[in-house]
């Protein structure tokens, strides 16, 4: 097989160590992998170029993102706004191969009618309105909250853009039904791509692990749960991010059981994981799968989690569930004294069979014959 396809991406997809990203380099690593040759156009703004990408990619474009205050009054979202680049439409317009946007973000020039008659594939990454209106809910800040508002309200209207493309690859379940309810049989599943490698775990570690991007505003709030189960505990708590935030930072500093470890490149995270014993992940979001809950079900031991975190995943049984700080808390007494057996991994191995990369990869490409 040699099919050529554009990808079209809203950030720099490397290191894979936060969300979004992760799914785009685990899906062009995939298709690779089964003969697709890829050109990739990626909009940068803080993760640099990336010499990596250059062994999955025959070609990789690197444009600026445009981040100013202009976007803000603009009709579009402004995540949509501020990756729109002409360069990026030329390179687009110089052949007829198919075209795969990454999120609403980088979909500009699908609703500004530039692509008309090309076949045009959107993975959404996320019902977008929701996931903003959910941000809203999360967020402290007076003007953080208001930009939240306004932005899920633009996504809300822009997201019908979608009526143009050829395909809508959704990202889970829960969105397969909501974009098929509006859009019909041009939606289809694709299941989440990440590292389904279950690699070797390094020797067991007796500490508790939160990850996440803390430039969200919901992991910010999901940092300071964690940190307030284990405060004051005779657990150890290491808080793992690549971001660094102040809030969080002083949050540690206050207990000597709890640090923070920011993540310089892509294998710090996979070490923290397959030394943990217990993890820790929250959402406050019932928006979209959450990469993280797959990366760590595949290489760390034990899930404790709230159930919005899980809900509509399939993946409830692989994980402990509870909600409130003192069900946390109880569970966690639990589990530091619970052996993560071999015949736990096995299942975990069976029930995420369908996130199989090359297979998902495949399934993409059979809707382009």
């Amino acid at each position: 097989m040699h099919k050529k396809i554009h990808i079209v991406s809203f950030d720099v997809p490397y290191p894979p160590n936060y969300g979004g990203v992760i799914d785009v380099f685990y899906k062009i690593k995939a298709l690779h992998s089964i003969g697709v040759n890829i050109i990739l156009h990626l909009f940068e703004y803080g993760r640099g170029e990336q010499e990596e990408l250059k062994k999955y990619c025959e070609q990789v474009f690197y444009y600026k993102r445009e981040v100013h205050k202009r976007a803000l009054v603009s009709r579009l979202p402004f995540i949509t706004k501020t990756r729109c680049n002409e360069q990026l439409e030329k390179r687009l317009l110089q052949d007829d191969f198919p075209i795969l946007f990454e999120g609403l973000h980088t979909t500009e020039l699908i609703y500004n009618n530039k692509l008309n008659d090309r076949f045009l594939l959107v993975r959404t990454h996320n019902i977008e309105h929701e996931y903003y209106r959910g941000l809203v809910k999360t967020e402290a800040n007076f003007w953080k909250k208001s930009f939240f508002k306004l932005e899920s309200l633009k996504l809300k209207k822009y997201q019908s853009v979608l009526k143009k493309t050829t395909y809508i690859l959704s990202i889970s379940p829960v969105e397969q039904d909501y974009f098929y309810r509006l859009y019909g049989s041009k939606t289809v599943y694709i299941p989440v791509f990440t590292n389904m490698e279950f690699t070797e775990f390094l020797p067991e570690e007796n500490f508790i692990l939160w990850h996440g991007d803390l430039r969200v505003s919901d992991n910010v709030k999901s940092a300071l749960q964690a940190i307030e189960v284990v405060k004051n505990t005779a657990y150890r708590l290491v808080i793992a991010a690549s971001y660094k935030c102040d809030l969080i930072i002083k949050a540690c500093e206050l207990y000597e059981n709890v640090t923070i470890d920011f993540l310089e490149n892509e294998n710090d995270l996979e070490v923290l994981l397959t030394k943990a014993k217990v993890n820790l992940l929250f959402t406050y979001q019932p928006t979209g799968i959450k990469l993280k809950l797959i990366n760590t079900l595949v290489k760390s031991r034990i899930v404790l989690t709230n159930e919005m975190m899980v809900d509509g995943t399939g993946l409830e049984e692989l994980c402990v569930i509870a909600n409130s700080t003192e069900e946390i808390k109880h569970q966690l007494k639990e589990l530091m004294n619970t052996l993560f057996t071999d015949e736990d991994r096995s299942k975990r191995k069976e029930l995420l069979k369908s996130f199989d990369v090359k297979l998902n990869a495949q399934k993409i490409i059979d809707l382009l014959d």
